[in-house]
């Protein structure tokens, strides 16, 4: 089930993924940060595959601001649609170097260093630029790996349990940052999170899943 009425940026109909995955029909609301929950199996890093078309769908349709995905060029929708998931990588280099290597990879200049320290400092990630990425824990790696996703300035950015290595308290900081930097910069941000207490304080529009409507 789904929250508010909003016109959406995203809209799904009769869709399934694998003939064992069905979703309830969804509009995701632009400009407001939406949370994904549900318990496991019900398929909601899936679905985030599926709005950015790195996962095919067995049936049904998604529509991103009212044209099928599918008639979509894919690069061009993931970069649209950006998805951040779970598993964290970054090369063994600087900080600075990740934010090349990244940003080379998708053929666009590297953001100045004024952007690239603001990012950092909304994923509570400041540290310097040559710090090395093979001496950060777990959490501040993926507090930097979080930060080069916001960077890239999709118009949706979709995150996969992205304070899984965090503190309670971090996770909150840095899920109110996100939350407050995406709307100041009118962004759609999409959260997969098994955390209730990040939902019932950063939601404004939720998406639940059940094992009944997925079965």
């Amino acid at each position: 089930m789904t929250t508010r009425t909003d016109a959406p940026i995203l809209e799904t109909m009769s869709l399934s993924f694998m003939d064992f995955l069905r979703y309830p029909d969804l509009r995701i609301p632009e400009k407001q940060t939406t949370f994904i929950t549900g318990e496991s199996g019900t398929g909601k890093s899936t679905l985030l595959r599926l709005f950015n078309n790195s996962a095919s769908s067995a049936s049904g349709s998604i529509h991103y601001r009212g044209t099928d995905i599918l008639a979509i060029d894919p690069v061009s929708l993931r970069r649209t649609v950006l998805l951040a998931g779970q598993a964290v990588f970054l090369f063994d280099d600087t900080i600075a170097g990740n934010f090349r290597q990244y940003f080379s990879y998708r053929d666009e200049p590297v953001p100045a260093d004024e952007k690239v320290l603001e990012c950092l400092s909304v994923c509570r990630a400041e540290f310097p630029l040559d710090a090395q990425c093979k001496n950060l824990s777990g959490g501040e790696r993926q507090r930097v790996f979080l930060a080069m996703y916001l960077s890239m300035e999709s118009d949706i950015l979709m995150l996969d349990e992205p304070t899984s290595a965090l503190d309670e308290k971090t996770g909150k900081a840095v899920m109110k940052n996100l939350s407050d930097y995406c709307r100041e910069q009118g962004r759609t941000l999409m959260v997969v999170s098994h955390d209730p207490s990040l939902v019932d304080r950063f939601a404004e529009n939720r998406v639940i899943l059940t094992r009944g409507e997925n079965a």
